[in-house]
């Protein structure tokens, strides 16, 4: 369910590393099968930055509101239009055609709160979520 390949956060973001330290981010398969049917998305425009912790969009569905939280700082390099015009794909396909944006991390910055899928799997199935940008 969720790829091992992948890289996520306490606050459900999945990241992908593009090579060049920019990172492809989306949400995981598990929360958006909670918020249910997406129905409004608001993401960043390329060149904004986003910082850890912080938020750097809104997801809306018939369930919930809620802001996206980054799990990373840098700045976005492209944003997927084709998911703010029809939010369902994120639904459909969280980890392909749902992809939100893609992130640059600059040069002496990493991203020590990520966490493996197993990580991310003991983390979502535990009582204790830790925050934004923990673990």
């Amino acid at each position: 369910m969720d790829p091992k390949e992948l890289m996520y956060s306490h606050e459900h973001i999945w990241l992908k590393d593009e090579g060049s330290r920019q990172f492809r981010m989306g949400l995981t398969y598990r929360y958006q099968e909670q918020i249910k049917s997406l129905v409004y998305l608001e993401l960043p425009q390329v060149g904004c930055e986003v910082v850890c912790g912080e938020p750097f969009g809104a997801v809306e569905s018939s369930k919930v509101s809620t802001d996206l939280v980054s799990p990373v700082d840098g700045a976005v390099t492209a944003v997927n239009d084709a998911v703010v015009a029809k939010p369902g794909l994120v639904n459909r396909d969280p980890y392909g055609e749902g992809w939100l944006v893609v992130v640059q991390i600059p040069e002496g910055k990493e991203a020590p709160y990520l966490l493996s899928s197993d990580q991310y799997l003991a983390a979502v199935t535990s009582d204790d979520k830790g925050g934004p940008c923990q673990i």
